[in-house]
């Protein structure tokens, strides 16, 4: 564990019982289901944050598989500091993990503005420019474009969910982009598709809401403002933190502590449940050829791991049995965070 990060590890506890597993015959099939066998590496979910600090770190979810299609959360890591997100990054694999955060801009943004077509000396590009003139520049291209088509989207936005990779607002994913890439890009990890590097430290781009949706509908689970964090959203968090155990995700289970449960259930701005879902993406990458990513992947714009239109939901969340809804209506007393 690097001294320069603030890192938590979890102690043993018996693993949560599960009521209704899903059957062999209920498991979803190709190209849902694992496409080949899991690796023994480490796989890490990745919570980002362009200007981490102690209340709003970058947090890691770490884990291994257990067996095949039972992804066992090992620890919680936090980052307090860009430097020590670095020092992360630098860790030897072999691991493989997935961001939130954008690894690319929009094909049509970059070249209205007239920047290089190619994701490396785009990229290039991007790290030169401050934060005030990213949103100068963004919101010029946004104030020349009429109503309802302000953004420039990329291909993996649409399948996906996923805000624009050029918002520098609510959410401010443009800065993330910003400072998150020039990081993967300086410890020099593979980017597959966009950038070959040290194939023991393999990094994707992920999106945690994709698979939030996925489970529970478009109901909110998270906020960073006190008001918000009320009594809907905990009981969201512990409907989502249910469907990952009981693997309804593409038949990925999640295996958690009692401890780890009652922490991404508890952590009102679902920083560390973000991290759990970039997990199980990473898992899911883990089993794909190729970490799934597209054949014909936009090379300037990247691509989001499982971004087939598959993982997006209706709005509807899946059916719960009725003890599991009955529990869900009984919060647990969340855990006092320590550190």
């Amino acid at each position: 564990m690097h001294p320069s990060r603030a890192a938590r590890a979890w102690r043993p506890a018996p693993a949560c019982a599960q009521k209704c597993r899903m059957t062999a015959a209920s498991r979803p099939t190709s190209p849902m289901a694992p496409a080949q066998e899991a690796s023994a590496r480490a796989l890490a979910g990745v919570d980002f944050s362009s200007s981490p600090r102690r209340g709003k770190p970058i947090v890691w979810a770490w884990g291994r598989w257990q067996r095949a299609g039972l992804l066992r959360l090992e620890r919680l890591e936090e980052d307090d500091s860009l430097a020590a997100f670095d020092a992360s990054l630098r860790r030897p694999g072999p691991w493989l993990a997935a961001f939130d955060l954008p690894f690319g801009l929009p094909r049509e943004l970059v070249a209205a503005l007239g920047w290089p077509l190619a994701w490396a000396a785009c990229m290039d590009h991007y790290a030169g420019l401050d934060r005030a003139a990213i949103a100068s520049t963004f919101a010029a291209f946004c104030d020349a474009r009429p109503e309802g088509g302000k953004f420039a989207h990329r291909a993996c936005d649409g399948p996906a969910g996923s805000s624009p990779s050029m918002k520098w607002v609510n959410p401010p994913v443009a800065f993330m982009l910003h400072a998150g890439v020039a990081a993967l890009r300086g410890a020099g990890v593979d980017l597959p598709g966009l950038a070959p590097g040290d194939p023991g430290r393999v990094a994707l781009e992920g999106y945690p809401g994709m698979v939030a949706r996925a489970l529970i509908g478009r109901r909110s689970y998270k906020s960073d403002t006190k008001a918000q964090q009320n009594t809907e959203r905990l009981i969201a968090r512990k409907d989502l933190v249910d469907a990952l155990e009981q693997g309804r995700w593409r038949g990925l289970r999640l295996k958690l502590t009692h401890g780890q449960r009652d922490e991404l259930v508890a952590d009102p701005q679902g920083d560390r449940l973000d991290a759990a879902l970039c997990l199980l993406l990473a898992g899911w990458a883990d089993t794909q050829p190729g970490y799934g990513v597209p054949a014909d992947l936009d090379a300037l714009e990247g691509w989001i791991v499982a971004a087939d239109g598959l993982g997006l939901g209706d709005g509807t969340p899946p059916p719960v049995p009725a003890k599991a809804t009955k529990a869900a209506a009984r919060p647990r007393t969340p855990v006092r965070r320590v550190g």
